[in-house]
């Protein structure tokens, strides 16, 4: 028999009570999106699926745009479908290694890009408001984040290489806006939302000001967000907080935080690696678009990392992206 997981720490964790995060607009009116990589489908944590599922039903998220949902230990299935079932929701991971889109609204369509980097759905909410959805995630190897903090004298060019020559990040960014470009769906006539776990941090982070109060960062046109900004996609967490040095906003790393003190090890490199991208239509005239109006990345409060993983209350290494928006209709409506 399961233990049943203690939702007082959990609660305190996330610094909330038992109730969901009040909005400032009608509950109608609003989109509550969560992008998280759950760490190896939970399993690195006692009862991590259920800690995971804990997360979600006390955010309540409207969509949920998993990675990492593999297998669960045992005789249960991967871990986006298992949340699927508990919560009566619908999923679609399809052939995908690890990538899920999780919600409880209607999923319209399907679409698959790689087994790795990219699946998405057409959703539509109980008012009949549309929306494309993607869960991504690209290459982890040669992070600009360690690779700066073991080689504090590279050279700006060679920093760059780690994006495109010692790992694929920029080329497969590239490949899913060249994906969502032949699909039409950059010139969609909804929101597109895009958001995963990038393996990179953003160029609206790595600015003069940022390197001055940063370790690990210099003031750089790091080339994955700049690409997806040039494909037309603002990054909502930076639309609420432009400032990257008062919010942060890291998600890499709330778990492995390096060597305690007294100890020997590995400092961490602290960043952003975890985004969710939305382009609105070009022309809204006659539909709707989205405005993010709160993100907020969890845990709020990070456990003592003197704490095993295995009894981790968070089930992850990665902190989770949790973005409202507001559907703001067309005078036409």
């Amino acid at each position: 028999m399961r233990k049943l997981i203690s939702f007082v720490p959990l609660l305190l964790l996330l610094g909330c009570s038992s109730d969901t995060i009040d909005l400032s607009t009608p509950a109608d009116m609003n989109l509550r999106v969560l992008v998280w990589n759950v760490l190896h489908g939970g399993n690195d944590v006692e009862q991590g699926a259920e800690k995971a599922l804990a997360i979600i039903r006390s955010v309540k998220p409207d969509l949920v745009l998993l990675q990492e949902s593999y297998d669960i230990d045992g005789d249960r299935p991967r871990l986006g479908e298992w949340l699927a079932s508990e919560l009566n929701w619908n999923q679609h991971q399809a052939q995908s290694t690890h990538l899920c889109v999780l919600t409880p609204m209607e999923i319209e369509t399907t679409f698959f890009h790689d087994e790795w980097h990219g699946v998405g759905a057409l959703l539509r909410d109980s008012e009949q408001r549309e929306f494309l959805a993607w869960s991504t995630w690209i290459d982890y190897r040669a992070f600009i984040g360690y690779e700066l903090r073991d080689n504090p004298d590279m050279s700006d060019a060679t920093l760059l290489a780690a994006e495109d020559e010692r790992s694929s990040r920029l080329q497969q960014a590239k490949a899913i806006i060249e994906h969502l470009q032949d699909a039409g769906q950059l010139a969609a006539h909804v929101p597109l939302l895009v958001g995963g776990d990038w393996n990179t941090p953003s160029h609206l982070d790595w600015t003069k000001d940022a390197a001055r109060v940063y370790k690990n960062r210099r003031a750089l046109a790091l080339p994955v967000s700049t690409a997806m900004a040039s494909a037309g996609f603002t990054d909502t967490f930076r639309v609420i907080y432009p400032n990257p040095i008062q919010h942060p906003g890291i998600t890499w790393s709330p778990m492995f935080r390096g060597p305690v003190a007294g100890e020997e090890g590995t400092a961490q490199a602290f960043h952003r690696i975890d985004r969710l991208y939305l382009k609105n239509p070009i022309d809204v005239s006659e539909g709707w678009s989205l405005r993010p109006v709160d993100g907020k990345v969890l845990p709020l409060v990070w456990e003592d990392d003197l704490i095993p993983t295995k009894e981790r209350m968070f089930p992850s290494d990665h902190g989770a992206l949790l973005m409202d928006f507001e559907w703001i209709a067309s005078s036409k409506l």
